[in-house]
């Protein structure tokens, strides 16, 4: 049986985000009680990968108790966060695990190593990365401020997940429908930051994938 590794962790953390994002989607299709538990249990699902993937196989969570404990604290702390309605603290908690997903992931794919099947997924799981770490952002706000995003209601975070997403690799990609737009000014900031930062880092891939390639064709002559 495959097991996540520095091989493939890109693989499966790809797929957990484009799973995230599809849940929210349907839960906010078919709206309903279990909708944003979904959305939730996904998140968790996705930082488990994370722990799993990007860390040392010498860590002791790489055991299987490690990882039941390890599933077992992120979702206690997700029950106790929504429990005590301390939302803004769960969506800084998810900020940072994807930020440093980001950075853990940037580390492995850009700039060093050969070019190969898991660091193109890395580079595209980067570009997933980026949209999330925005659409908290986001979702902070607009749960923070009234009226921040024109199409956007004042909801708790899982409740605004799929429009919010929608939105931020709407702008990520720079493509803006226009059926949302930010109003407050700091809404604002963010939407134009995202897009520079997804339009610099196609060009910051391209010529790391550039520069890769002529190193290695270099190093074989």
């Amino acid at each position: 049986m495959n097991v996540v590794s520095e091989k493939n962790n890109f693989l499966y953390l790809t797929v957990g985000i484009v799973l995230l994002l599809f849940v929210g989607a349907i839960s906010d299709q078919f709206s309903g009680v279990i909708g944003h538990q979904l959305v939730q249990a996904f998140s968790i699902i996705n930082i488990v990968i994370g722990i799993y993937g990007f860390k040392s196989k010498k860590m002791w969570f790489y055991s299987t108790f490690g990882i039941t404990v390890s599933i077992s604290i992120v979702v206690i702390i997700g029950v106790i966060l929504e429990l005590l309605q301390l939302y803004y603290l769960h969506l800084i908690l998810l900020f940072c695990f994807y930020l440093w997903a980001v950075f853990l992931a940037g580390k492995q794919v850009l700039f060093t190593g050969a070019v190969d099947a898991n660091r193109i997924v890395g580079a595209i799981c980067i570009y997933l990365l980026m949209g999330l770490l925005w659409t908290l952002m986001y979702l902070f706000i607009a749960q923070a401020i009234p009226g921040a995003f024109n199409g956007v209601e004042q909801l708790v975070w899982y409740d605004n997940f799929a429009d919010v997403a929608y939105y931020s690799y709407v702008t990520l990609t720079t493509l803006g429908y226009g059926d949302i737009s930010p109003v407050a000014p700091i809404a604002r900031f963010l939407v134009y930051m995202e897009a520079v930062v997804g339009v610099f880092y196609m060009a910051v891939l391209v010529a790391s994938l550039i520069g890769v390639g002529i190193a290695e064709k270099n190093g074989d002559k």
